[in-house]
């Protein structure tokens, strides 16, 4: 549970510091770069911490890489539906739907 934990922040970090200047086109570019450098410090002071304690914990690489594309996809689809006012379309839960099938059968035994 705190590999998942870990991944959710992390993650949040992440879509912050990758999609976060979007909004704000007046920042100059490399003022959009050293911020994003800075918050993805924090991303990766978690996300180490993460994958350690899920390959510590049983997870393997194929299974912590699918889980963190799952919670990757559910943090971003909320950042873009709140923060960047993006539409929801149908396509996205059928993609979301094929790719937690992906998450099924790398975990399964």
């Amino acid at each position: 549970m705190k590999t998942i934990l870990l991944l959710v922040a992390s993650n949040i970090f992440m879509t912050i510091a990758w999609y976060g200047h979007l909004k704000n086109e007046s920042i100059p570019m490399w003022k959009a770069i050293l911020i994003a450098w800075g918050i993805a410090f924090f991303e990766y002071c978690l996300m180490v911490p993460a994958n350690r304690l899920g390959y510590g914990n049983g997870f393997n690489g194929f299974q912590l890489k699918m889980t963190q594309e799952v919670i990757t996809l559910v943090v971003f689809t909320v950042f873009a539906v709140l923060y960047l006012k993006e539409p929801f379309h149908w396509k996205y839960l059928v993609s979301f739907a094929l790719l937690l099938g992906a998450v099924y059968f790398a975990f399964k035994k």
